[in-house]
């Protein structure tokens, strides 16, 4: 006879539920009109499952630990080449000391996310710190203290609903800094408030971290919102090739609330390139990257795929003009499109002086940028 057990109902549930993503998230009704667009639905599933083991499975807020989210072979959520992202789960009730390094970064920040309890995905950001209010040492290094006793700097309070912690570091290096090992910043933190000792691993936590899991997967597949939904922010367009006017995020989930996002899908055909045109505002950090439709940056490890202001070729006004095509066309500021003729173009300024110009984009033959 088959023991029973909490953990085997939960392992149960999670089986059932990536046959019901498989079903209805990988399949038409999620648009998806080919075997390439199945597989590719696949691979991001295996990611998002990946990334729920590496940060749901075990986790407490008595004893957090910082886990890097996003890496060049798991990749969700819009992730960025030139970023480097960690989070840790939360509990209002309690004071946490973070500790913490720059590692060359030009910008840092951290936010507190609300209604990202058990695995579910971050309904509002409830507070944010960067490094303007952060007293960083001369070698980089830097403390933060989250929720307790109010500062005056280098401070964030702990709303009832904060549950979760993300920490983003952006660079502009001439090679991705998401790949380059060497990048990775070191980020601690500690629980100061005086908490029960955690039970050993048993059967009631096993089955629980199982079921954050399954949040996990539910909420960034089939409870995540089509990019044509009521929910859409204003800063997606839906209009291929036309860029909304950059803007802040506001209180949006898992976003930065000090940079401007613009996002607009491209489409190509197979001998066409979509030039942009655009100039890079006054701000600490820029850049922009091709996604695909489940929000995972291209090959960025192979390819070229993002730019930064660094790797970019502008003239001294910051203007520039970037091409999106299947081939290299044999001129500056080539986006690789891995032959996809449709993908997601994802802009980001960080801590904007002054006003941001909406990038313009037109199609045009290939055959035109080669002959000039």
């Amino acid at each position: 006879m088959t023991i029973q057990s909490q953990s085997r109902t939960a392992w149960r549930e999670l089986i059932e539920l990536l046959q019901e993503v498989d079903q209805h998230w990988c399949s038409e009704e999620r648009n998806l009109a080919s075997a390439e667009d199945i597989a590719g639905s696949h691979r991001a599933l295996m990611h998002i499952l990946e990334a729920g083991l590496v940060g749901y499975f075990e986790q407490d807020a008595r004893t957090p630990n910082f886990r890097r989210i996003v890496t060049p072979s798991r990749k969700l959520t819009g992730d960025n080449s030139d970023a480097i992202y960690f989070d840790a789960p939360l509990d209002s009730r309690y004071a946490y000391l973070v500790r913490g390094e720059m590692n060359g970064a030009v910008y840092f920040s951290m936010t507190i996310e609300e209604g990202a309890q058990d695995g579910h995905l971050s309904k509002a950001t409830c507070g944010v710190i960067n490094d303007t209010e952060i007293d960083v040492d001369a070698e980089g290094n830097f403390t933060v203290y989250l929720g307790g006793e109010s500062r005056e700097r280098n401070w964030l309070p702990l709303p009832e609903n904060a549950s979760r912690v993300t920490t983003r570091h952006y660079f502009e290096n001439a090679v991705p800094a998401a790949m380059d090992p060497l990048l990775e910043p070191t980020m601690r933190i500690e629980c100061l408030s005086d908490t029960d000792l955690p039970s050993p691993s048993n059967d009631e936590s096993v089955s629980a971290g199982i079921r954050r899991v399954c949040n996990m997967i539910r909420t960034r597949t089939l409870e995540m919102p089509q990019l044509a939904g009521p929910d859409t922010p204003e800063f997606v367009s839906i209009t291929p090739n036309v860029f909304p006017v950059p803007q802040l995020p506001g209180k949006f989930g898992l976003a930065a609330a000090d940079a401007h996002y613009s996002m607009a899908p491209f489409l190509i055909g197979p001998d066409e390139a979509l030039v942009i045109t655009g100039r890079w505002p006054e701000c600490r950090f820029g850049n922009v990257c091709l996604w695909n439709r489940f929000q995972q940056t291209f090959d960025y490890v192979s390819r070229n795929v993002s730019l930064n202001r660094t790797q970019m070729v502008s003239d001294e006004d910051g203007r520039f003009e970037m091409i999106i095509a299947h081939e290299d066309p044999g001129l500056p500021n080539w986006l690789d499109s891995e032959g996809n003729p449709f993908g997601l173009v994802f802009w980001r300024f960080f801590l904007v002086e002054g006003s941001v110009e909406t990038p313009q984009a037109t199609v045009v033959k290939l055959a035109e940028l080669r002959n000039g």
